[in-house]
């Protein structure tokens, strides 16, 4: 199967929102919601997608004809591929009714695992949604990334406990997540988070702790300043705040801010194995993409997954063999060209 094959298998199984469109750039879904769109006017996931298309890749073949090497060590792990599937939730609301988010996570956080990358997963209102997906990731040995939500410090402290016993070797809040409203509503409020609170968070976590959800330089070094191991250069797929700037607009002066300090990914329309190229030539250590690996679940389960994965990591690989480049720490910001 390959990840054509997927999208066609997609279109009758993903409800009624969702297009499985042959490349996801925001325009079909645009402002749907629920579904997979953006929020107000809906242009920030179009815009994400389309920052990236501007960056072009700058060849060089005068090199030395040898083998790529596409692997990244990450918190102690080595990967295949520096990208990791990102964390989606509320599956029968936004894909319809085949899978559920236990049934999404066993296939995602697995296939995944044998594919050489990682998965971070979801959370939501229902406990059972984070008791499953660290049971999924227990069951990969510890392979994936739990990502919980910026509830109150109880709520957290009871989710970490679960992070912990699943052996996940990071974990991950989506501080991005605060304006959603079912978080909103809760008493205690949850939500938004101090430098202090995200530092106490950070100490239980026991892992390394990630924060998704930076758009600016005063922002990352807030994640600095909280203790956190990563961040996540993230507008959440522009469903949590209308008309943000892209990720890729904005990745460079993060990483110019604060890369020396912690660990750096970025999300938001990336859509190919050149893309991943351009981010991490713009400073990112390592991409997520999150949408497509709905389609590929969706698709073909585990076998679309695999499909997913190798396609964007051959493209990958051919882009750093054309650019000259035959290990990630080769490409910098001189192998992509910008206006």
């Amino acid at each position: 199967m390959n990840y054509s094959e997927c999208i066609e298998n997609a279109r009758t199984r993903i409800g009624n929102y969702c297009k499985a469109c042959p490349e996801c750039n925001g325009r079909a879904c645009k402002n749907q919601m629920p579904g997979p769109g953006a929020k107000g006017i809906g242009d920030t996931a179009i815009r994400n997608y389309d920052k990236w298309k501007e960056i072009r890749v700058q060849m060089d073949t005068i090199v030395e004809n040898a083998p790529v090497d596409t692997s990244l060590k990450l918190f102690g792990k080595e990967f295949k591929y520096p990208f990791f599937a990102g964390p989606v939730g509320a599956m029968t609301l936004h894909y319809g009714d085949k899978y559920d988010d236990l049934t999404y996570n066993n296939i995602l956080v697995d296939a995944c695992a044998k594919g050489g990358i990682a998965a971070f997963t979801g959370d939501g209102t229902n406990e059972k949604v984070m008791i499953g997906a660290t049971a999924a990731i227990k069951a990969a040995g510890g392979a994936g990334i739990p990502t919980v939500k910026p509830w109150n410090l109880e709520t957290i402290k009871e989710k970490m406990k679960m992070v912990k016993e699943s052996g996940a070797f990071a974990v991950a809040m989506d501080i991005d997540g605060a304006g959603l409203p079912f978080l909103k509503n809760l008493m205690p409020p949850a939500g938004s988070k101090t430098v202090e609170e995200l530092h106490e968070v950070a100490e239980m976590a026991g892992v390394p702790f990630i924060v998704k959800g930076i758009m600016t330089r005063k922002g990352a070094l807030k994640a600095v300043e909280a203790g956190a191991s990563a961040i996540i250069v993230s507008n959440h797929g522009g469903r949590v705040l209308d008309q943000c700037p892209a990720t890729a607009e904005v990745l460079e002066e993060i990483a110019r801010a604060v890369g020396d300090s912690m660990k750096i990914f970025v999300d938001g329309g990336i859509r190919s194995g050149v893309d991943v190229f351009k981010a991490l030539a713009l400073g990112a250590d390592a991409v997520i993409i999150a949408r497509p690996f709905v389609t590929a679940v969706y698709g073909g389960a585990e076998e679309g997954v695999k499909s997913y994965i190798d396609k964007i990591g051959t493209e990958l690989e051919d882009t750093m063999k054309m650019c000259g480049v035959t290990s990630l720490k080769e490409i910098t910001r001189a192998s992509v060209w910008m206006k």
